[in-house]
C-alpha cells in the first residue's frame, strides 16, 4: 500500500487515524496543500481530482475518498472492527459518519475556505478555482455551533456516536472537532458529554498523529 497524506488537513488525518487503529503503516508521502503540491502533474497522475487522502492498494487500485479507504482497510484488516459488526451497527456507523461529514466537516470547511487568504479563489478542493463567498462563511460558523449541539445530544445517550464502541464515525467527528480551532470554534464548556468523549479519544495513540 502507498498512502498520500497531508499533515495539516483534516481529511487525510481521518485516514491516518484509521490506519493507525488498524496497526498499519504503509509507505507514506506528505503532499503539501499550502505549497499547492496536490495540483502538480506528479500528484495528479495519481489522482486527477487533486484531492487528498489517496490510498493505492496492494493491487494498484487507487482510492481517493475516506469512506472508500476505510471500507478497503476494514476488509483488508478486519480487527479491530471500526465499521460495526452486526447489520445494525454497520448501518449506524455509516449513518453517523455521514451526519458528521455533512453537519460538521462541511460547515467548518465553508467557514475556513471562504475567509482564509490562503484559499482565495480556492474555496472548493479540487482542480478548479472557485471564488470565496463570505455568506457561506457566516453560515458555516452558525452550523458549526449547531454541530456541537448535535454531538452533545447524541453523546448524552451513547458512549460513542454509533453505539458503545469506538468507530469510524468517532474518528471523523474527533478530527473535525479538533480542526474547528482554525475557525476559532471549540466544544462549549457546558457540553460535558462531548468533552468526556473528546478526552477519551484524545488519549488514544492514533489521535497523536
Amino acid at each position: 500500500m502507498i498512502f498520500y497524506d497531508c499533515s495539516t488537513a483534516p481529511n487525510p488525518r481521518r485516514a491516518r487515524m484509521f490506519l493507525a487503529e488498524k496497526g498499519l503503516a504503509p509507505e507514506s508521502h506528505d503532499i503539501s496543500i499550502a505549497k499547492g503540491e496536490q495540483l502538480k502533474p506528479e500528484f495528479r497522475a495519481v489522482n486527477p481530482r487533486a484531492t487528498i487522502p489517496v490510498l493505492v492498494t496492494d493491487t494498484g487500485c487507487v482510492l481517493t475518498e475516506n469512506l472508500g479507504i476505510a471500507a478497503y482497510l476494514e476488509a483488508h484488516t478486519p480487527e479491530p472492527a471500526l465499521m460495526g459488526r452486526t447489520a445494525d451497527e454497520k448501518g449506524l456507523v455509516l449513518m453517523w459518519n455521514s451526519i458528521v461529514e455533512q453537519q460538521g466537516g462541511m460547515p467548518i470547511a465553508e467557514a475556513l475556505r471562504n475567509t482564509h487568504p490562503a484559499f482565495s479563489d480556492r474555496a472548493i478542493p479540487g482542480p478548479d478555482n472557485y471564488a470565496q463567498l463570505p455568506e457561506l462563511a457566516e453560515r458555516g460558523l452558525a452550523r458549526t455551533q449547531a454541530f456541537f449541539t448535535l454531538l452533545e445530544e447524541r453523546l448524552r445517550e451513547s458512549s460513542y456516536l454509533a453505539g458503545e464502541a469506538f468507530t469510524l464515525a468517532d474518528i471523523s467527528a474527533f478530527v473535525f472537532v479538533e480542526f474547528a480551532r482554525v475557525i476559532q470554534q471549540r466544544i462549549p464548556e457546558e457540553n460535558t458529554a462531548s468533552l468526556a468523549w473528546y478526552k477519551a479519544i484524545k488519549a488514544r495513540p492514533s489521535a497523536q498523529l
